[in-house]
């Protein structure tokens, strides 16, 4: 009998049972939390599972299917012209105006494919800190030098970052670099500029299909909002015909698809989601088991949602319970952090940078959020540091990233992110 082994199994189960002998049912902080726990992950589900993942794993499998190694390390791989790859990666954000969960199959993809491991940071942290709407919101919101500090600060990080894991991890991207190498480059299915319309179209659909509200009634971010699904439908329906002239999808599985997708908007206008559900379940039905790069679209896709999506919600679940909702509470007090982030110690930069790496913010919520806090007392420096840390973190964000890149760089990117925001913010705090 191996004793070690048995003695670790006793400790697991004895540490099962203690937890349900001693769960704190019946307490008022803890049935809360678990209501916040559930709701978070319900609301979680409904707003951003159909419109922003579900087409971020079709985008990411994409990338596996249709875009050679070779082209990724041209442009991202570890010896790409240096303002190229960090150049398109820290402005992402603008363009994309994601999440920090939505960007996580994007960048599993790109990171699959062989991107070096500086662009693909800088393109993790870009992806939901740069989004244009959010930093204009902040200067409206929050006033125009925070919000001007946001946009800097934010597209400066995400180079520092990418830079310095780089560096830190150099040994193993001349290693990934030159085995990249060896592989052959394979002849091209199809032009460039066909690839890229086929890209652009699924991005629009991502970007129009989550297009979020204006405050203002008027003006050029009311009007796109106005048009979003207009937008969106007519770049599926591009889309459609892509995929069968350039790709070879069957035309009668798309017919079918389109045909039902747009009977569901007609018959239920108000319920935007289940057109879009229709459309990836055609999608699925359209190249699941084909032969050649439909099928492995499909597979990729679904391979990227497997990795991802169990991880996600149960990330969500655990944020939720430690932390609740925006203005409600899980186990931990609201009255703490408020009391923490009050001034522009250091202290209270780096419990900013530490809760807002920890708590989700779907997109354009931190402003309201930051705002509500500032009417608690919170400082100048720490809303800064809350605004650089907590779009581009989350718990559910790091335990998929582990799952990626392992947990030594992942600690390492927190580590900076963390870090760099508290000594940011600190600073600002101190100027301002």
């Amino acid at each position: 009998m191996n004793i070690r082994k048995e003695l670790q199994i006793f400790a697991a189960m004895a540490a099962i049972f203690s937890g349900f002998y001693f769960l704190p049912l019946g307490t008022p902080r803890f049935d809360g939390a678990v209501q916040e726990a559930l709701a978070l992950t319900k609301w979680y589900a409904r707003e951003h599972v159909i419109l922003c993942l579900l087409p971020a794993f079709w985008i990411a499998g994409a990338i596996g299917a249709f875009v050679s190694q070779q082209s990724v390390m041209r442009y991202f791989g570890s010896n790409a012209p240096k303002a190229t790859s960090y150049g398109v990666a820290s402005v992402s954000g603008t363009i994309l105006a994601v999440c920090s969960c939505t960007v996580l199959p994007l960048f599993a993809g790109i990171n699959r494919m062989g991107a070096g491991l500086g662009p693909a940071i800088a393109f993790l942290y870009s992806g939901p800190a740069i989004n244009a709407l959010a930093i204009i919101l902040t200067a409206k919101v929050l006033g125009l030098q925070l919000g001007v500090a946001r946009a800097v600060g934010a597209v400066a990080f995400s180079i520092v970052i990418g830079v310095t894991m780089h560096l830190l991890f150099r040994r193993e991207e001349k290693t990934k670099a030159a085995r990249m190498a060896e592989l052959p480059d394979p002849p091209a299915a199809r032009p460039l500029w066909k690839t890229a319309v086929f890209f652009g179209l699924m991005m629009a659909i991502l970007i129009f299909a989550n297009w979020s509200r204006a405050d203002a009634e008027t003006g050029f971010f009311a009007r796109m909002f106005a048009a979003k699904w207009w937008l969106t439908s007519a770049s599926a329906t591009a889309l459609g015909l892509v995929l069968w002239r350039w790709f070879g999808l069957l035309p009668m599985r798309l017919a079918v698809t389109a045909l039902v997708v747009a009977s569901i908007a007609l018959l239920a206008p108000t319920d935007p989601k289940s057109a879009v559900l229709a459309a990836v379940f055609g999608l699925a039905w359209a190249t699941a088991g084909r032969p050649g790069e439909a099928g492995e679209w499909f597979d990729q896709s679904w391979a990227n949602a497997k990795q991802i999506f169990p991880l996600l919600i149960a990330g969500v679940l655990v944020a939720g319970l430690l932390l609740g909702r925006p203005g409600h509470e899980g186990l931990i007090p609201n009255g703490w952090i408020e009391h923490a982030v009050g001034g522009n110690s250091l202290g209270a930069n780096a419990f900013a940078a530490v809760a807002g790496a920890l708590m989700y913010f779907a997109t354009l919520t931190e402003v309201p959020i930051v705002q509500g806090l500032v009417g608690s007392g919170m400082g100048a420096g720490p809303s800064l540091t809350l605004l650089l840390a907590g779009p581009a973190l989350s718990l559910p964000s790091m335990i998929v990233i582990n799952s990626v890149i392992g947990p030594k760089k992942t600690a390492v990117y927190v580590l900076l992110v963390v870090v760099l925001s508290t000594l940011v913010g600190w600073a600002y705090g101190a100027l301002a």
